[in-house]
């Protein structure tokens, strides 16, 4: 239930911003398409920092764990894998 009530939240913000930009909803394709990827890549923001913060290889990172879901070449659910090279 509780993810119905992030996915309700998400989408009302997502409205606000719309009508802040003066976009009808639903958008016209090509926002819309670039409205997805965005999301698509603001998903990875959040854990790609955690890496970094933790002091793991965020190359590796995206490499295995953002890129499948973004570019949709393979989706995980699992917690994202912990990367034993620290950054530079």
């Amino acid at each position: 239930m509780k993810l119905y009530i992030y996915s309700l939240g998400a989408g009302l913000l997502v409205g606000v911003v719309y009508s802040l930009l003066g976009v009808r909803s639903p958008a016209p394709p090509m926002i819309a398409l670039i409205g997805l990827a965005g999301m698509l890549v603001g998903e990875q923001v959040v854990p790609t920092l955690r890496q970094y913060w933790q002091g793991h290889n965020v190359g590796v990172f995206v490499r295995d764990h953002c890129a499948p879901q973004v570019l949709g070449t393979g989706t995980t659910h699992a917690a994202p894998a912990k990367c034993d090279t620290p950054h530079s």
